[in-house]
């Protein structure tokens, strides 16, 4: 194909993603169910060329990034409160799963090489981290299944990349050690680590001395290729270093950022993690031409790889159900013992937390890169696309049924210590409490009443509110509405007189973006 050509077909691509996207809004669904079902009826149009996905390429380019995005909006503290169920479902589940897949896939064919059987175990075990986002986006979770979720989709992927790797070395030279398989995830774990440390200190101090907030920003959306592309390079664990580094990125960016480039990044970080989420999508559907014509044709396989598929599937799910069940129970076991103060999900946290596990661009790349000529690399192909359509369209559509039947509640242990209204007051107080003291002069002369007048009535308000919140949350709104009518009025007159040539384009700049302040500013009040 043309360069040219495939330029045109990545335009007509993010066009499509625009439809679909604007189709999922106006019909109720997952944008990733629309994106990825689009995708997948695009492919077969006529005349347009078949899309060839290379695994490797697909990994380098999108997989750091949202990493990346990942671990930048996860909550560091309750990570660590709950990394032992994190790595409960990101090492213990991943390899529970791919054994089961593995047996269930040898009974279904004896003939099929045990590391065969382990490779498809491998593919499908870990959810992915672009699923995991794409549906959670559209629901709302208690924090302790959020961030059970959210940690598991970022850690998990280094699991299965490992487990791939061996099983596909294990296949070609007929020789397999579990020993040797666990003690490599530790190094490359670990390795990762060590490298997403370095790097992130690096960008840090790097930020702090730049100055410029462009160079900040594409320091920034660097950041993840970096640290993948050095993990990789010193044959260590890519998605590890990544999400260390966005760890330590999140923690920092409130300290080493000026508010204008947390602004501008923040937007355009926000549309390119949006159009890399939903190429991703489209790139699965697209390549389903590719892997139905490998499986010689549609209805060839379905009758001949139709039931074999189905088996999996339901393995997957039954697998990573049992195992959120058998570890709540071991919870619920240690509590009662008194060994540990962590609750256990309950049944319907347990069938949540079992019914999130969606497959996506991690298995699709891996069944990829299977090598030509590899025992059944077919049925794995069609297996895992099997897999992905699976669970993004039945399980991603009706997570939020599941949810709404669960009936689930924040805990109290959960729960921030202070409200936002609480945050609020002890901010205002401390701003007061600088305002004070700088208001007067060395020899006791207030010189600035009016700010301090302003700062004063301002903290008075918010601790009435933070008192009476209920009280004044209808005058608060219709307050904010009138001031969003009133900046959008505002905003109408500046443009008309811009338009009339009464001002120029630097004081329509200007005073835009005060309205466009003054805006988001309300917006956030009444959210």
């Amino acid at each position: 194909m043309e360069p040219t050509h495939l330029f045109e077909l990545v335009i007509a691509m993010f066009l499509a993603i625009i439809a679909l996207h604007y189709a999922a809004h106006r019909l109720g669904l997952p944008p990733s169910v629309a994106l990825l079902t689009g995708g997948a009826l695009l492919a077969f149009v006529p005349g347009l060329p078949a899309i060839s996905v290379d695994p490797e390429l697909v990994l380098v380019i999108f997989l750091p990034p949202l990493l990346m995005d990942g671990a930048w909006a996860i909550a560091l503290a309750r990570l660590r409160r709950h990394m032992i169920g994190i790595a409960s479902l990101a090492v213990g589940a991943v390899l529970f799963t791919c054994a089961v897949v593995a047996v269930v896939a040898h009974l279904i064919f004896p003939s099929l090489p045990w590391a065969a059987c382990a490779a498809l175990g491998a593919i499908v075990a870990p959810p992915d981290a672009v699923s995991a986002r794409a549906v959670l986006e559209r629901v709302r979770l208690p924090r302790r299944l959020q961030i059970l979720l959210e940690g598991e989709s970022l850690l998990n992927d280094a699991s299965g990349l490992v487990l791939f790797r061996f099983a596909v070395a294990a296949a070609a030279t007929g020789a397999f050690s579990a020993g040797e398989a666990i003690g490599s995830f530790f190094v490359l774990a670990l390795g990762g680590a060590v490298v997403g440390v370095v790097v992130g200190t690096a960008w840090v101090k790097l930020v702090r001395r730049l100055g410029d907030e462009y160079l900040i920003i594409a320091a920034t959306v660097l950041l993840g290729w970096i640290s993948y592309l050095l993990g990789e390079l010193l044959h260590v664990s890519g998605v590890i270093a990544t999400v260390t580094t966005g760890l330590i990125a999140s923690w920092h960016q409130h300290t080493v950022f000026s508010a204008a480039t947390r602004m501008r990044g923040t937007s355009f970080w926000t549309v390119m993690i949006f159009l890399m989420e939903a190429s991703v999508f489209t790139l699965i559907g697209l390549s389903l031409r590719d892997v139905v014509e490998r499986g010689g044709g549609l209805t060839t396989v379905i009758a001949t790889m139709g039931l074999p598929m189905l088996k999996i599937l339901v393995t997957l799910v039954v697998a990573r159900f049992a195992w959120v069940f058998a570890s709540d129970l071991v919870i619920r076991f240690c509590a009662a013992l008194g060994v540990t103060r962590t609750r256990p999900l309950g049944v319907g946290g347990a069938t949540v937390l079992s019914w999130a596990g969606v497959r996506g661009v991690i298995t699709l790349a891996l069944a990829l890169s299977l090598p030509e000529g590899f025992p059944a690399r077919d049925f794995i192909l069609a297996t895992s696309f099997a897999v992905i359509l699976g669970t993004v369209l039945v399980q991603g559509t009706t997570l939020g049924r599941v949810i709404a039947w669960a009936g689930l509640v924040e805990t109290e242990t959960e729960r921030a210590r202070l409200t936002m209204s609480q945050a609020e007051v002890a901010m205002v107080q401390a701003q007061l409490g600088t305002v004070q003291s700088l208001a007067y002069d060395a020899e006791g002369k207030l010189i600035h009443p009016q700010l301090l007048d302003r700062y004063q009535r301002r903290a008075t308000v918010i601790v009435d509110y933070a008192e009476r919140t209920e009280h004044y949350k209808p005058v608060l709104h219709a307050h904010f509405d009138v001031v969003l009518e009133a900046v959008a009025t505002g905003r109408r007159e500046l443009i008309r007189l811009h338009r009339a040539g009464d001002i120029d384009d630097e004081t329509l700049d200007e005073l835009e973006r005060d309205l466009d302040l003054e805006e988001l500013s309300a917006i956030s009040a009444k959210a």
